[in-house]
């Protein structure tokens, strides 16, 4: 006899699920103990001087015992993993794990969950489990009835008419019994959730922290990889088209009896070779000047503005240098300011003001230009406002008809 697929898993559920409601019947009931002996103590004895604080302490040592019981329990019988509260961080002094434990709402939720909730629970675990062998022995009581003693079947079941409607309740209660084990389990799962783990807000804080680092790590890693394609490109490609130029070079100098057509191609390979490393000095400079990392904002920010076509008069007060990652966007942000002057200010002077504020780098760009600029008109001002924003900063436009065109970034330097 083959049984139907959709019966086979309701059994299997079933079984899973009454497992577990037997499993958590002890664990609810676990300080029902304690308590119970610490209100009989102190109401009949008058001893609650000494049994409160012992029944206190009592519970808030079980608690967490019982706690990992029941993360244990939903895990391994459910496949539901409650989530932990933070850790205590380890610099702390010792007594400050305690302090911080008594003192955080979790605890005092999980306290409530074994001490209040756990009976409760118990109680509703009972009655499903008793379904069952009340409902086998409805179910069966035709058959088995006729095996007792006249006097005794009279007694538990009156008239034997009442047999069918005993057997039907029985079949109805077995019935009802994977209904009610699976809104058991449920309801205990999400009490469990909700009650023995970190809390809503807490768990949303714990995902923007770790997303706030994963993001930290995506930018800190993409500055690397600028960092290793600018070093590929200046030790490998520009060295090549380097040694290229040089051999044209001295080609056309060490050969004079060349014919006019091969001196005109190679003064034409020349002058390209040349362009060619003009244009991936500057590329190398867009992804990631080496200057930068090797001497600061401040060298750096000096070639970008000896090589802007443009006077610029640049300050930068810097006592400490900035994170890799910060001095990368302050970077940025000026060579890509001074673009767009260069490109659409028809500015005649620039400034540029880089310091430190407190915990907040400050980079100021001022032009004498036309002004209008908008971030939205795409001057790449946009793509530099998401740029500063991925370190959680800052960049404003003040640039009215007429100008002048102020662009103000900051940036925080600890996170």
């Amino acid at each position: 006899m083959t049984i139907p697929p959709g019966l086979r898993r309701s059994a299997l559920r079933t079984r899973r699920d009454t497992g577990f409601l037997a499993a958590g019947v002890l664990p609810h009931l676990a300080l029902v103990p304690v308590w119970s002996w610490g209100a009989a103590t102190s109401v009949e004895g008058g001893h609650w001087p000494l049994a409160l604080p012992v029944s206190v302490a009592v519970i808030l040592l079980a608690v967490p015992v019982l706690t990992a019981v029941q993360r244990a329990r939903h895990r391994a019988l459910l496949g539901v993993f409650l989530p932990r509260p933070a850790p205590v961080p380890e610099h702390q002094w010792p007594g400050a794990a305690a302090v911080r434990w008594l003192r955080a709402p979790c605890t005092w939720r999980q306290v409530g969950y074994h001490l209040l909730l756990g009976p409760v629970l118990a109680v509703s675990e009972l009655l499903v489990l008793t379904a069952l062998p009340v409902g086998l022995a409805g179910a069966t009581c035709s058959a088995w009835a006729w095996g007792l003693p006249v006097e005794l079947r009279e007694e538990w079941f009156g008239d034997t008419t009442q047999l069918p409607f005993w057997t039907l309740g029985g079949l109805l209660l077995l019935c009802a019994l994977p209904w009610a084990a699976g809104v058991a389990a449920r309801g205990e799962s999400r009490a469990a959730t909700a009650l023995l783990g970190p809390s809503p807000v807490q768990q949303l804080r714990e995902r923007v922290d770790e997303l706030d680092h994963s993001r930290t790590g995506l930018i800190e890693a993409v500055d690397a990889e600028r960092r290793r394609i600018e070093r590929d490109l200046h030790d490998g490609t520009q060295q090549r088209l380097v040694s290229l130029a040089v051999n044209l070079g001295l080609a056309m100098a060490t050969q004079p009896d060349l014919p006019p057509g091969a001196r005109e191609a190679l003064a034409g390979a020349h002058l390209e070779a040349k362009q060619a490393i003009e244009e991936l000095n500057e590329l190398v400079r867009g992804l990631h000047p080496a200057v930068l990392e090797d001497r600061g904002l401040d060298a750096a920010l000096s070639g970008l503005a000896a090589r802007a076509p443009l006077p610029v008069r640049l300050r930068v007060d810097l006592a400490e240098r900035a994170a890799p990652a910060v001095e990368s966007v302050a970077y940025f942000v000026v060579s890509e300011a001074l673009t767009n002057v260069t490109k659409h200010a028809r500015a005649t002077r620039a400034d540029v003001t880089v310091r430190r504020v407190g915990r907040v780098l400050r980079v100021n760009i001022t032009d004498d230009g036309l002004g209008g600029a908008d971030a939205r008109a795409g001057t790449g001002l946009g793509g530099l406002a998401k740029r500063v924003g991925s370190l959680d900063g800052t960049l404003q436009v003040s640039s009215p008809v007429g100008g002048p065109t102020t662009v103000t970034a900051e940036l925080p330097c600890e996170r």
